[in-house]
């Protein structure tokens, strides 16, 4: 119980549910020593599946993967207060997603401090427990980072296929829209329209006669034509729309929200780098389904001792 409320609200919070709830008064250190203590073991406790599946699985997978930033309180060693000298420091959270197309479960891994390589395992766990198999192909979606569709291409291989988010390419050609046209919503779902479409060229056809120089520092039309082609081989929306597949990326977008942000990104809080990669491996766990077995495991290690 205790840990199931700190894993939502602060730990200061859980001492009014705890006795509001239950009629028992545990002090804050205690209730974060005992969140804690069953987050990092969480952590300890994950693992991947490494071997590439030999037998068939779901014909399409949906993957997903995005970023989020995370306080993170730096201490200076150099004080002998360890009170003074604090200051505060983002630290990225990659989070990936992925399911069977028509599927309402989905499976969440995400990292802190592992950084590219760990987040592409991740990908990879995550589409092994959605139903990865030799004959299904990975439709991936991202913002557009290189280091995501690095990642699918390495994980997945031919049978990978990374699009750009479309809601993430129409923050560039909207911010485009401005200087390219005297009705940009218009211009806007024209251009969009022809993405949909797979004609790029003609996109990019808009945009060129509004480029500006190469040397001004504001230049949404240039950053929006750069943008687009160099991903023009991760635009293919036509196909995806074709097949059903999603071509936004709203669903880690939304996943961030209540993974992530809701218990790491509390307004004052600032969390020690490893509290908060156990943490999240905690938020993790009972979103997965985890959460039962893991106490039964807790239950019967107790048995046994």
């Amino acid at each position: 119980m205790v840990t199931d409320f700190g894993a939502d609200v602060a730990f200061g919070q859980v001492v009014g549910k705890l006795r509001e709830h239950y009629g028992v008064r545990l002090a804050p250190e205690t209730i974060r020593s005992i969140v804690e203590g069953h987050a990092q073991t969480m952590f300890e406790q994950q693992t991947f599946e490494e071997e590439w599946p030999n037998t068939p699985g779901e014909p399409l997978l949906v993957a997903q993967t995005d970023g989020g930033m995370v306080p993170i309180v730096v201490v200076d060693e150099a004080q002998a207060d360890r009170r003074r000298g604090k200051r505060l420091e983002w630290k990225e959270a990659k989070l990936t997603l992925a399911h069977a197309l028509g599927r309402t479960t989905l499976h969440y891994g995400a990292t802190l401090q592992g950084g590219v390589d760990e987040a592409g395992r991740w990908l990879l766990e995550c589409a092994h427990r959605a139903g990865l198999g030799v004959n299904t192909l990975v439709h991936a979606l991202g913002d557009g980072a290189h280091w995501i569709s690095d990642q699918v291409e390495q994980r997945f291989g031919k049978q990978g296929r990374f699009t750009v988010d479309f809601y993430h390419v129409s923050d560039y050609l909207a911010a485009a829209a401005k200087v390219c046209s005297t009705h940009p919503q218009a211009w806007l779902r024209m251009q969009q329209e022809h993405l949909k479409h797979n004609r790029l060229e003609t996109v990019l056809a808009a945009l060129t006669p509004h480029l500006e120089p190469e040397n001004l520092s504001d230049a949404p039309v240039r950053a929006c034509h750069r943008y687009l082609e160099n991903r023009a081989d991760q635009l293919d929306y036509q196909s995806a729309l074709a097949q059903g597949l999603p071509i936004g990326s709203g669903e880690i977008e939304s996943a961030h929200r209540y993974i992530v942000q809701q218990r790491l990104k509390r307004p004052g809080a600032w969390w020690a780098l490893d509290n908060a990669e156990h943490m999240l491996a905690l938020r993790l766990n009972r979103t997965n389904g985890l959460w039962e077995q893991y106490w039964k495991n807790c239950a019967n290690a107790l048995q046994a001792a």
